[in-house]
């Protein structure tokens, strides 16, 4: 069946068509079993390490606790397009809402932004903690660690606010199918009537100050951790830094490695296919690993864990 044509004749016009991966039904559904057991396991791995750091004190801690509300974010944060990607697997019409598709497109959005942010407040952390250790108490205080948590999630929902405001203001011509998974800028700027330079202009501003200036700010502070470390006389001493240090920033490289390619021109002629996967990427693998680089690569993570589910 021709779903662009399907949709053609139809008289709804006040949605579109998410394409998502065009192939047999069957392939159709391994993909929904594969993309189900992912989500599934995504939403354990990180609510188990909600539950550790709750059940445990030893991890009531600013490190913790950044690291319990980051994987409470990374649940919301597939969950904004793993569910109506399931759907849409074992959908013969793919179609979504208008205003489903800017509520999706408002929140992946305003998910992802925030991680971005809660990266950088991890890494300032981890700053703290290995290069101020005598201030660290006094300086991450409970109240500081709120206030930045807090932080994080306003700016990260009102950081694309406006240009998502404004591309729903749009006029969308055509088939109005949208060859992606998602409700993503590049593939909706491409169905409007008319360009929009300043919106575009606009969402690669937003896109490029978010990807590189807490990107550098991590990689700023990290050259400041490593100098840091390296002056450690122990053995012992820079492994355990290096191993708290070393799941944040393989987080950082997963997630920043794949985004950067997307989102610096969000309008650039990407090929769908790169697109889909370097998207399904970040949106749904990325969530799925950080719980096991976290827990494999951190004992007192490990031991949290191993008491909690044997609880």
């Amino acid at each position: 069946m021709n779903i662009s044509n399907t949709y053609n004749s139809s008289s709804e016009t006040t949605g579109f068509i998410l394409l998502g991966f065009p192939c047999s039904k069957e392939i159709q559904i391994l993909l929904f079993i594969l993309f189900f057991i992912i989500y599934i396991l995504t939403l354990i791995g990180n609510g188990s390490i909600i539950y550790a750091v709750h059940w445990d004190q030893h991890l009531h801690n600013p490190m913790y606790i950044l690291l319990a509300n980051f994987s409470f974010l990374e649940i919301w944060y597939v969950t904004s397009t793993v569910p109506n990607m399931l759907v849409n697997f074992l959908s013969e019409i793919k179609t979504i809402s208008f205003s489903g598709c800017f509520l999706q497109f408002y929140f992946f959005f305003s998910l992802g932004t925030t991680e971005c942010f809660f990266l950088a407040i991890m890494a300032f952390d981890r700053y703290l903690a290995i290069c101020q250790p005598l201030h660290y108490p006094t300086i991450m205080t409970g109240h500081l660690c709120t206030c930045l948590v807090v932080s994080c999630w306003v700016f990260g929902f009102l950081w694309f606010l406006v240009p998502i405001i404004l591309i729903s203001q749009l006029s969308f011509c055509g088939s109005k199918v949208i060859d992606h998974f998602l409700c993503d800028p590049g593939p909706l700027l491409a169905l409007t009537c008319t360009r929009a330079p300043l919106i575009e202009f606009t969402c690669s501003t937003l896109s490029s100050l978010l990807l590189f200036v807490p990107f550098l700010y991590i990689m700023g502070t990290y050259a400041l951790v490593l100098r840091a470390v390296l002056r450690v006389p122990s053995a012992a001493g820079r492994h355990k830094a290096f191993s708290t240090c070393g799941s944040h920033l393989a987080v950082v490289s997963l997630f920043y490695g794949s985004v950067m390619v997307m989102y610096v021109k969000p309008t650039s002629g990407h090929e769908a296919g790169a697109q889909k996967i370097v998207t399904l990427f970040y949106s749904v693998v990325t969530p799925f690993l950080n719980p096991l680089i976290y827990s494999l690569r951190n004992k007192d993570m490990k031991a949290a864990l191993r008491k909690f589910l044997s609880a």
